[in-house]
């Protein structure tokens, strides 16, 4: 157990002291940032399906997978306790209708328990919500440089669930998740002479939102054997609407540039926001709703796919309503994907891994110039074994080659690679005591 935790926490400084912004999008411009995926590797190698759950690998989307069935060859005593530790490497080329550029981010993407409490189930972890990270120009009719957007940051989430099995087949859950963290943004606006040349001194305004909150997801699994060998699996969950506490501050700066473009500020001004009521404002944070179902053989194989559908048109942020650069539409995604291992309880290693795929279509919310952003991905995977035969923890790698946005109406369209990596470990931590 200790030998696990300290191989846990050895990821966790590794993955956070090399992780920079957790987007380098330019559409994490928008609102709160790019919504991150909750859900691990295992998950996203699948194509994001997460309707599969079992008794060695933690599911941060459905809190029904917190209590399931004890193991066999527990003796039915108990099933093990569960950990896990992901993070993301994601290299992209963005492309317009005129020039094309290259950015990357690495970032820590989620520690997350699940233990055992008989019928019941509790699970607990850290993870982020949404990622802010980027740097945009815009250029004028003579080519200079009209305006530079800059932003960073992001929501986190740390959350707390329990689940509860009813019978073998139906499980229920609900998780209860605190939404913390900020987003930064400045924009500078260049200003130039009668012979086009910039100005000694600029005008920068710079924001800040301070985000708190609460929400909660509930969740539904259910399990049932066709027959000898084929089981079909299906999850429901429901994520409603909730509010974000923004605690705001805007000021404006006298900036002079230096030749590498860096930013000197000669002198700032506080906003007085609470004259203006955006001091302290709400954010509405849109419903969620996914359903997926599947079919395979225990321990064998699964086929399935998984819809879920979010209520972005709700999305609403005070702060910036008077923006005219984009709106939100409800945003949907249809996920495809499955695994197969040769042989589970065999000494083989190779025949003891787990072979993952799957695909995505995903409408993001996001409408800009009446062009909905879309995205799509092809993804791939292997849980390797970890430890000795017997112990069901694994590693998890996954690749997943995909595209967000269009060139259309001089937007961007990013081609991206993103590598993932993944600790999943168990253990025992309660086993019933028998004396002769």
């Amino acid at each position: 157990m200790i030998k696990k935790l300290v191989v846990v926490f050895i990821a966790v400084f590794a993955i956070h002291s090399y992780s920079q912004e957790g987007t380098a999008s330019p559409y994490s411009f928008y609102g709160i940032g790019s919504l991150k995926f909750k859900g691990t590797v295992e998950n996203r190698s699948m194509g994001g399906l997460s309707v599969y759950t079992d008794s060695i690998h933690v599911n941060l989307r459905n809190p029904a997978s917190y209590a399931g069935s004890n193991l066999e060859m527990y003796g039915n005593d108990s099933r093990p306790v569960k950990f896990t530790v992901g993070g993301s490497y994601s290299s992209m080329s963005l492309k317009s209708d005129s020039s094309m550029d290259n950015a990357s981010s690495t970032t820590f993407d989620y520690i997350a328990l699940s233990v055992p409490l008989g019928k019941f189930g509790m699970g607990f972890g850290l993870l982020p919500y949404t990622a802010v990270g980027y740097k945009l120009e815009a250029l004028n009719d003579n080519g200079g440089l009209e305006n530079r957007f800059t932003g960073q940051g992001g929501v986190n989430k740390a959350f707390l669930g329990f689940g509860y099995q009813f019978t073998k087949e139906l499980s229920i859950g609900v998780d209860a998740h605190y939404n913390f963290g900020n987003t930064q943004n400045s924009i500078v606006e260049f200003r130039y002479d009668d012979q086009n040349v910039p100005l000694q001194y600029q005008t920068r305004e710079n924001n800040r939102s301070d985000l708190s909150g609460l929400n909660f997801n509930l969740g539904l699994s259910y399990k049932a054997m066709f027959s000898e060998r084929l089981e079909f699996v299906s999850g429901v969950t429901l994520t409603p609407k909730s509010n974000l506490t923004s605690q705001n501050k805007r000021s404006f700066s006298t900036i002079t540039i230096n030749s590498n473009g860096d930013e000197f500020v000669v002198s700032q001004i506080e906003t007085d926001l609470e004259a203006l009521g955006l001091l302290e404002t709400e954010l509405t944070l849109p419903s969620k709703f996914s359903f997926g179902a599947g079919i395979g053989e225990p321990r064998k194989w699964f086929m399935g796919a998984e819809y879920t559908s979010q209520k972005t048109s709700e999305f609403n942020n005070p702060l910036y309503q008077n923006t005219t650069l984009a709106s939100y539409e409800d945003a949907s995604t249809i996920s495809i994907g499955g695994f197969f291992i040769p042989q589970y309880n065999t000494a083989s290693y190779l025949k003891r891994t787990v072979y993952r795929a799957g695909l995505r279509f995903e409408k993001t919310g996001l409408l800009i110039k009446d062009e909905s952003i879309k995205e799509f991905g092809i993804s791939f995977g292997v849980g390797l074994p970890v430890g000795e035969f017997g112990d069901f923890s694994n590693a998890n790698f996954g690749v997943e080659i995909g595209k967000r946005g269009t060139t259309n109406s001089h937007l961007i369209q990013e081609n991206f690679i993103n590598f993932r990596l993944s600790l999943s470990l168990n253990d025992r931590w309660f086993m019933k005591r028998k004396y002769n």
